[in-house]
């Protein structure tokens, strides 16, 4: 039986030794193996003495601010050895690290300040200047060396009790909410899991997702706490699949993790002979497990790679989970049988330390064959929401046998087998590329322009995996819902957005509607909005510039797009960008990546990278 306090776990072990932190667990493989290679981001690589090296003069320059166990320090780096090197330093300080994402708005990183209290942060560039110019305490991820960082003792104050840090999630009250895990939480779920991956100093992973998202705990210490070797997967090969697939066969990764949506486009990039137009087939065969997470997977979008690869070499695992049960909570080993059955989405059974009930409406148990939501029960149950105890105890109840537990909100049903399939959602909470999303925190800020009267946000789904969050609107005065007061309002929600909402929150395409369709209830009709016909698509036009303009704005269901912005700021996800360069390359018969792009993704360079493939004679504008 699963105790209820769950600091019964407090020491795990990873291989044969116990740890209470992880900085603990990490500086293990500091002395036992120095001079191995622990991050590699492009052309910079360091050790795991490096790091280490990095890591305590951070955590120096912290201890002498005062930091120490349960303070929360903010850590704003881009991501590579510098976020790394910060993030390990404030664990070796004892404190605990709130991610934020260089790319949020400004206002979004005030908010989530002062919503945690930290008073101090750890980072480089625009967000950590601005930050230190208004007043707040700055510590350079590679500062100057600090007297005493050369002697600080590989161990640190925290305990497998303490903070080890807070990732904010979608707030379903319109406001963003933390969720306070500790060291015990994640050491355990590597200990749990070992028998299943057997994971040592000989594996190769990628580091794909933001640190605001908590796939990367799983990602960044699945390496360091084996003494492996963590690739940075830069944006540009987030964006490019054929690039991130020749990363994958140029560093030997071993272990990958994936959101289902994103390993659609590397299926593409990687089975789809004719996309790749006579280049060499990337070599993954060190590859030998690709877990899967953050969202539902629909197993039949693995076929092409199963045909290829089959399930043995590598693995691939599909495992559930949540940010308030440290990153997973499920395993289930693939197989091919499973595309026989696209209709479920299997999940599997639960790490060993946890447990997994089905409750109906009223928190009674369900019995195998109903589905229920899904109660987790155990030590991978975080501490709570920072700062919110009500909350808490609305979501971290306590279940029939009397232990603590979290309410997912999720619906699933165990079969006859034991298994679990995930079902749906039992609330309006949706799930896209991984980010858990609350649509009344859009909503909400959607209504804060005094243009709109209502709004209401539903996931679309355009084929292939492509979702994309679409902002029904009615506007405050009726004519703005019709012609070009339409499509003016629709680009002012789109720049007031961005000033307010993360990327993964902001809404890829704007309808503006008179009236908002409601049910025999009263209440907005999500389902009739989600299932809407998009537009038609941009008129056609001879003009290579026309011509790609069409394509993008076709994708992207919207009318005339500014040309020379980023159509990433325009509304595309990585899956619409993938099929606006297939569009262009289908039409055209030519084989862009994406890649000629450089760092701005515009129609314009896109039609200058087409015109010289079409004529590679002639200069390029890009």
């Amino acid at each position: 039986m699963i105790p209820n306090d769950y600091r019964y776990f407090s020491r795990q072990s990873i291989g044969t030794k116990m740890f209470e932190s992880l900085y603990v667990a990490f500086a293990e493989h500091v002395q036992r193996s120095p001079e191995s290679i622990a991050v590699v981001s492009g052309a910079d690589q360091v050790t795991y003495a490096g790091l280490d090296a990095r890591a305590r003069r951070v955590a120096a320059a912290l201890r002498a601010r005062g930091v120490g166990p349960d303070t929360l320090v903010g850590l704003s780096c881009e991501r590579g050895v510098g976020l790394i090197a910060g993030l390990l330093g404030i664990l070796a300080a004892g404190g605990a690290y709130l991610p934020l994402d260089p790319a949020y708005p400004a206002e979004r990183v005030d908010y989530l300040l002062a919503d945690s209290g930290a008073k101090i942060v750890v980072g480089s560039g625009p967000v950590a200047e601005r930050l230190a110019t208004a007043g707040l305490a700055v510590v350079d991820d590679d500062p100057e060396p600090v007297p005493g960082a050369e002697d600080f003792a590989p161990g640190s104050p925290a305990a497998a009790d303490d903070l080890a840090y807070v990732i904010y999630t979608s707030g379903s009250t319109g406001a963003p909410k933390g969720v306070a895990v500790e060291h015990g939480n994640v050491l355990r779920l590597f200990a749990q899991t070992s028998p299943w991956f057997e994971f040592d100093d000989r594996d190769v992973w990628t580091w794909f997702h933001s640190a605001s998202f908590d796939f990367s705990v799983w990602e960044i210490f699945g390496a360091l706490l084996h003494g492996g070797r963590l690739v940075v997967v830069p944006a540009s090969a987030t964006r490019v699949p054929a690039g991130f697939a020749a990363l994958l066969a140029a560093e030997r990764v071993s272990i990958l993790s994936q959101t289902p949506s994103a390993f659609r486009q590397l299926i593409a990039a990687v089975c789809d002979t004719s996309s790749r137009q006579g280049s060499p087939d990337p070599d993954l065969s060190a590859l030998r497990l690709v877990v899967f997470g953050g969202e539902r997977l629909n197993p039949a979008l693995l076929r092409p790679w199963i045909d290829r690869f089959g399930t043995d070499q590598p693995q691939l695992v599909n495992m559930y989970g949540i940010t308030e049960t440290t990153v997973h909570v499920t395993y289930r080993r693939l197989t091919a049988a499973d595309l026989d059955h696209p209709e479920r989405s299997p999940i599997g059974v639960p790490i060993p330390d946890l447990r997994v009930t089905l409750h109906d409406p009223d928190g009674a148990p369900v019995p195998a064959g109903r589905p229920g939501q899904i109660w987790v029960a155990g030590p991978g149950v975080a501490r709570g929401y920072l700062n919110r105890p009500e909350l808490t105890a609305e979501r971290f109840a306590v279940d029939s046998d009397g232990v603590r537990a979290y309410r997912s909100g999720d619906l699933a049903v165990r079969t006859a087998s034991g298994d679990l399939e995930v079902l749906g959602r039992v609330d309006d909470q949706i799930k896209v590329r991984g980010f858990r999303i609350e649509p009344f925190e859009i909503e909400s800020t959607l209504a804060g322009h005094p243009a709109v009267a209502a709004a209401v946000v539903a996931p679309r789904d355009y084929g292939d995996g492509d979702v994309r969050l679409v902002a029904h609107v009615r506007p405050a005065r009726a004519a703005d819902a019709a012609g070009p007061a339409a499509d003016r309002l629709a680009e002012d929600l789109r720049a007031y957005a961005a000033g307010r909402l993360p990327a993964h929150l902001r809404p890829s395409t704007y309808e503006l509607l008179k009236e908002l369709p409601m049910t025999s209830n009263g209440k907005v009709d999500r389902a009739l909005l989600r299932d809407r016909e998009p537009g038609a698509g941009a008129p056609d036009a001879s003009a290579l510039a026309d011509q790609v303009a069409r394509i993008a704005e076709a994708v992207l269901d919207r009318g005339a797009l500014a040309r020379d912005l980023d159509l990433f700021d325009l509304g595309a996800t990585s899956l619409a960008f993938v099929r606006i360069v297939a569009g262009v390359n289908d039409e055209l018969g030519i084989a862009l990546t994406g890649a000629e792009l450089g760092e701005i993704a515009s129609i314009t360079r896109l039609a200058a990278a087409a015109a010289a493939a079409l004529d590679p004679s002639a200069p390029s504008a890009v």
